[in-house]
């Protein structure tokens, strides 16, 4: 991996693409903050290909357990409330 300030990637635009090709991402950076990473078409088109639904249920889960995330089920005002029946 390169960190290049952005003066510098202009400069230097076509040692920027030839790394990138060669399969090393390329970070750029604006005022020191990260703005951009230049990747090749192929490692581009490999990370953005369609999932099958099965993957997509996989990374799916995964995000929920990593992340903790909770799920509140929210009453909307205009909807009334199911009420419980005695038995």
């Amino acid at each position: 991996m390169k960190i290049w300030k952005l003066q510098d990637a202009k400069a230097r635009f076509s040692e920027v693409v030839r790394e990138a090709r060669a399969g090393t991402p390329q970070h750029i950076t604006v005022r020191g903050e990260d703005a951009v990473v230049v990747v090749s078409a192929d490692e581009y088109r490999a990370d953005n290909k369609p999932k099958s639904g099965t993957e997509f249920v996989a990374a799916f889960r995964k995000v929920i357990l990593d992340d903790d995330i909770v799920f509140e089920r929210i009453q909307h005002p205009a909807i009334p409330r199911p009420v419980d029946l005695p038995e």
